[in-house]
């Protein structure tokens, strides 16, 4: 049986994969983001395959390896994770009240017979944010939570 690579330190990507009961290692993705693309599913589509391609070099051509990405997107605006707390204001408090929508990008590599098999795929969701005080942005930012996380939010 080959070797289940994520290539994320992500909380939330490790509770999905556990979820659907799968034995995996992880192993964090350290590589620059290049971003050579314009449209949303094609931007996570081609960070989640950076990401896969350097740690399917790293761990051996016996694993699956997993890549993901994720970005956020308000008014046509891409936001990633804020640089500082008056950032991380900014994006929490344009999303509050508003409607905007997440994109997930997923790059599996697997070497077959000689060959590297990759499968690409991206979601879009739609995610509606009810209206929040200045206060309760401060609060959450207080907890540092929203501070490496794609529109400044889990």
């Amino acid at each position: 049986m080959k070797r289940i690579v994520l290539a994320s330190a992500s909380p939330r990507r490790k509770e999905i994969l556990e979820q659907i009961g799968l034995s995996f290692d992880i192993v964090p993705s350290t590589c620059s983001e290049v971003i050579t693309k314009n449209v949303p599913k094609d931007i996570v589509e081609e960070l989640a395959c950076q990401k896969a391609h350097e740690i399917f070099e790293k761990v051996g051509e016996s694993s699956i390896v997993i890549g993901a990405d994720t970005i956020v997107v308000s008014n046509d605006k891409i936001m990633g994770k804020p640089k500082d707390e008056e950032d991380a204001f900014n994006m929490i408090n344009e999303l509050q009240a508003n409607t905007h929508v997440v994109y997930t990008g997923v790059c599996v590599l697997i070497k077959e017979n000689d060959e590297t098999k990759k499968i690409v795929f991206s979601e879009a969701t739609s995610v509606s944010v009810y209206p929040i005080s200045k206060q309760q942005i401060l609060d959450y930012i207080a907890t540092k939570e929203p501070m490496d996380k794609a529109g400044a939010y889990a």
